[in-house]
């Protein structure tokens, strides 16, 4: 059964989401990407932030490519499909979905789990991550988002020097390149990205939603109309908590922010 190829439970206000075939480093096929996205939905019913993590050493493998192999043979996926993309339109639910969503990255994040990771809004990963897209030497092309989302995020030549080589990213190349935002010791990804994810979910949902959902489409336009998109989020981004935390920060009542420690790395 599909749903147990994932695990779900929450943590206060957090939705933890586990990629659980761990027997298989946690490599992906067609029924999973519709499960993920049902999860993803769930949580924005239940939490208001959410991680996703990887059973076992690895985030994930990619495509299960034996599955995928297997059931081309048996004739149990149609070659031609009318309408949207499977995996789009779950991986959107990730990107464009309900709540902010963390990714917490360990062992190999490759092909199809890149994909997964870059349709988060916030990636953490830690010492054994590695970073691949293998796809041009197995004879296919990205098929979840990543020619959209991992371009956007690298930029066009590292992402076609990825495809094109098989160059491997390890967690400092990751970091450097844009890949990830965070990078943290071994066995510390999963617990760091449950700590972001509670401080997100303390924001308010109109400004986690504001800020999810409004930059990647500001992102996507001229700079006037970025500007006047920004000046309509903006506006909507206010409720009765946002004049409740104002007048908590002008009256002191706020937690200040604490300067950084100085960086390790």
């Amino acid at each position: 059964m599909v749903e147990n190829q994932f695990t779900y439970e929450l943590d206060g206000d957090v939705a933890l989401i586990g990629i659980n075939r761990p027997e298989k480093r946690n490599a992906l096929h067609d029924r999973m990407f519709a499960e993920l996205g049902r999860l993803v939905e769930k949580g924005g019913d239940d939490a208001k932030a959410a991680v996703i993590f990887g059973a076992g050493a690895d985030f994930s493998a990619g495509l299960d490519l034996a599955e995928t192999a297997r059931r081309l043979l048996e004739g149990d996926i149609e070659r031609t499909r009318v309408g949207p993309h499977a995996p789009h339109v779950a991986f959107d639910k990730i990107a464009r979905g309900r709540i902010p969503v963390i990714a917490a990255l360990t062992g190999a994040v490759v092909g199809a789990g890149l994909e997964v990771a870059a349709a988060a809004h916030i990636r953490v990963a830690d010492d054994t991550a590695y970073f691949a897209l293998p796809e041009a030497q197995r004879g296919i092309f990205v098929g979840a988002g990543g020619s959209v989302r991992i371009q956007r995020l690298l930029g066009n030549a590292r992402m076609t020097d990825m495809m094109l080589t098989g160059r491997v990213l390890d967690a400092d190349e990751a970091l450097a390149q844009n890949l990830v935002q965070y990078r943290v010791d071994t066995g510390t990804a999963l617990e760091t990205a449950r700590r972001i994810a509670k401080t997100v979910a303390g924001n308010t949902p109109e400004s986690n939603w504001a800020i999810t959902q409004g930059l990647a489409r500001v992102n996507d336009m001229s700079y006037d109309d970025a500007l006047y998109v920004e000046t309509l989020v903006g506006r909507n981004a206010l409720s009765a908590e946002s004049e409740k935390r104002l007048r908590d920060f002008v009256e002191k009542r706020a937690k200040p922010l604490d300067r950084p420690a100085p960086s390790r790395r």
